[in-house]
């Protein structure tokens, strides 16, 4: 008997053959072109390694507490030892044309191994003296015994490692040197920052040996940071250090004493610099949070969030579109870093977009705006919170509370600019047979458990330490009754992964506090905040406007996290000075440091997207920069309207809401040429200045946008009915 649909339901066929699953791979560990990959033993022992990394902090943080500077003294170590022995200097031989290193090289390299040793060795020697009674060590024992030869053995192997060219599979030797560099370096500081010295940090009396050592540790960050996040935070913290010297030299309002060297570098490897804020959180909150986001992947919870995303909102115009937008939030709110987020959702979303008629810039900037919102997004916001926290003393869950109207705004303008735009070009959802059945992915809802453990048991006064880790136990847990069940094996891949993982995050923070370092200790802060000041008895719209672009100009082509700890240091303090409330300035300096990962002509996010959309890397920057133009307006709203961030009266809070909420949409139309049909050059000029007025945020403002609002809605209805997807041009 053949079957025949039945018209009032539909043929149900395509329904039967939705795929389980769409997206497959999110979760995969992403290899980076330098990093090595290991075979046999070599492969077992820096797993071993990454995997007693991870979990030391585990232990320090929850169980056994270390004394603070020696627990971020090993914490960088750890990440450093690990970063030099997983990521090259330069490129692998064997690929292309490229050749090994002829024996001679690596003998040279081999050789270095005796001053790094040597100081080693010293630091031993140097133990046993303390442990013997001695108040002090003798200058030229810590000169030539231990200080030259480490900076020797840096520098040389530093110069090696960028020529030594190794098969993927093998350590090069100059790498190894700088492995024993960095215990060298750890050793020392963890021995003296153990006695009384300690105090005499930054003065005449400081012992010699911690400025080598903090030389030293400052090659080993900047070379580890060019090796996982490229040259443009070395190329800034090396200005910032070439201003230390050149500074007394340098006319108005940048000219300070200067320092001595062993004033500058006694004080540099502190909680005055490479150990205070940056690394404070990177080494607690940020560690834990990639440890928890290494378990969800463990579990293919990533898989799942993407697969959820798609049958929600798949089947709308411009479907994955629109997924993009909540996997890409979901993800990059766990991950941390926009670029990486592209990688890992873009290479399923872009090929969709483009799919389903979004032209490849298109595609990839809508990608690259989404990845960047996660950053913003509460309660994880990357790890940007965690550091405003650190940073200001405002209780971390008050900073998530205050985020949530902002990522909505945000989240909300990129999301009408993907419908508006789908309904301009006409272009289609996914069929009900492309895309998993909700029905079904609904019964796997429990994996959203972990996420849900976080936030309430921050909410109910826990600390970040102990909601992360009861978290990441919840990911385990819940995955022994989904089909991805973490077993031993599985756990010890997650520690595995997250030590991996925690490397360039760690490096990054080491590298930014070189530069918050630099800005206490010559003061090149309060000098800046002093301009800004100067700038406000004029207009504090311009002295925004001038912070607005000086933490953009900052951020370009660095990740979210060190972008906004640097900028934290030299901008925030001066729109404080000026008046405006801490949290204000925070979220100001730090929104505009995340964006910066979109705003040409450095947007890493918008690049790492062309690089899978296949288009023009520029374009695609322009094009993202459109499609997230809310984040860049509302910083603004924060200072002019502080009931963004909860600032307020309940009813002040709802209105400023609500207003905003619709400015931001005809504010989408006007960039997109389409509300609910196409819209003439005069209306989207009249809708620009109702967006304005309703992004304002005053009483009045409110007002007369609400009115320019519903004249335009009204307007359109009777012109375009519904707005039904069609194509069409902008008048």
């Amino acid at each position: 008997m053949n079957h025949t649909p039945d018209p009032r339901h539909g043929d149900e066929d395509p329904a039967a053959h939705a795929p389980e699953t769409i997206a497959e791979g999110i979760d995969e560990e992403i290899v980076e072109s330098n990093r090595r990959l290991y075979v046999g033993w070599q492969w077992l022992l820096f797993g071993a390694l990454a995997i007693i990394y991870a979990t030391f902090h585990l232990v320090s943080l929850n169980v056994y507490p270390m004394e603070t500077w020696s627990f971020r003294i090993v914490h960088i170590a750890g990440a450093l030892i690990l970063g030099f022995a997983l990521y090259t200097g330069t490129r692998f031989a064997g690929e292309g044309s490229v050749k090994q290193s002829p024996v001679w090289l690596g003998w040279i390299s081999y050789a270095l191994l005796i001053p790094a040793g040597y100081a080693l060795f010293q630091v031993w020697r140097m133990n046993q003296m303390i442990a013997g009674g001695a108040m002090r060590i003798d200058p030229a024992l810590e000169a030539w015994h231990y200080g030259y030869p480490l900076i020797f053995a840096t520098s040389a192997a530093i110069l090696l490692s960028w020529t030594y060219r190794q098969v993927r599979e093998r350590l090069s030797p100059p790498d190894l040197v700088l492995m024993l560099c960095a215990m060298g370096v750890a050793g020392y500081l963890i021995l003296i920052f153990g006695t009384p010295l300690r105090a005499s940090t930054g003065t005449s009396f400081a012992p010699i040996g911690i400025s080598y050592a903090a030389l030293a540790g400052s090659l080993l960050i900047l070379e580890l940071t060019r090796r996982v996040a490229g040259m443009a935070l070395v190329v800034i913290s090396a200005l910032f250090l070439a201003y230390v010297w050149a500074g007394p030299y340098l006319p108005g309002f940048l000219g300070y004493p200067g320092l001595s060297f062993n004033r500058f570098f006694s004080q540099l490897y502190t909680d005055t610099g490479i150990l205070g804020p940056t690394t404070a959180v990177s080494s607690t909150y940020i560690i834990l949070f990639i440890i928890f986001a290494a378990f969800l992947q463990a579990s293919k919870v990533g898989d799942y969030f993407v697969n959820f995303a798609f049958a929600a909102a798949g089947r709308a115009r411009g479907g994955p579109a629109k997924v993009s937008i909540f996997a890409s939030g979901l993800m990059g709110m766990i991950n941390g870093t926009s670029a990486g987020n592209v990688v890992s959702t873009g290479s399923l979303t872009i090929p969709l977009m483009k799919k389903v008629g979004y032209p490849g810039r298109s595609a990839g900037a809508i990608e690259a705006a989404a990845s960047t919102g996660g950053q913003i997004m509460p309660p994880i916001m990357g790890a940007g919170a965690f550091i405003m926290a650190e940073i200001t003393g405002i209780p971390y869950t008050e900073i998530a509370v205050a985020a949530l109207i902002p990522a909505i705004l945000y989240f909300l303008s990129v999301y009408c600019m993907v419908d508006f735009e789908a309904a301009r070009k006409g272009m289609r959802g996914m069929r009900k047979d492309e895309i998993p059945l909700f029905s079904k992915l609904v019964k796997q809802v429990y994996l959203f458990a972990p996420i849900i453990i976080l936030i309430a048991a921050l909410f109910m006064g826990y600390s970040v330490i102990r909601a992360g880790t009861l978290a990441t136990a919840a990911a385990a847990v819940v995955s022994w009754i989904s089909p991805n069940k973490m077993g031993i094996r599985e756990i010890l891949k997650a520690l595995q992964l997250a030590g991996t993982m925690s490397i360039q995050i760690i490096a990054v923070c080491a590298c930014a506090g070189i530069i918050v370092g630099v800005i206490s200790l010559t003061g090149v802060g309060a000098r800046f905040s002093s301009l800004l000041l100067g700038l406000a008895g004029v207009s504090q719209l311009l002295a925004l406007i001038f912070a607005m672009l000086i933490s953009i100009l900052l951020g370009m082509g660095m990740p979210t996290t060190a972008a906004y700890a640097v900028a934290a240091s030299v901008v925030a303090p001066g729109l404080i000075n000026i008046g405006i409330q801490p949290l204000v300035a925070h979220f100001f300096v730090f929104y505009f440091a995340v964006v910066s990962a979109i705003t040409p002509p450095v947007a890493l996010a918008s690049y790492a997207a062309a690089g899978i959309s296949g288009d023009n890397a520029m374009g695609t920057s322009v094009a993202s920069f459109k499609i997230g133009l809310a984040a860049f307006i509302v910083p603004f709203m924060f200072f002019y309207s502080p009931a963004m961030l909860m600032e307020g009266t309940w009813p002040q809070i709802l209105r400023v809401g609500i207003t905003a909420t619709l400015g931001i949409v005809l504010l989408a139309g006007v960039v997109q040429a389409w509300f609910f049909g196409p819209v003439k050059l005069w209306q989207r000029l009249v809708m620009f200045v109702g967006a304005m007025f309703m992004i304002y945020g005053g009483i009045y403002t409110d007002v007369a946008g609400l009115a320019i609002g519903a004249a335009l809605f009204v307007m359109q209805r009777k012109l375009h009915g519904s707005g039904a997807p069609q194509a069409a041009e902008s008048g």
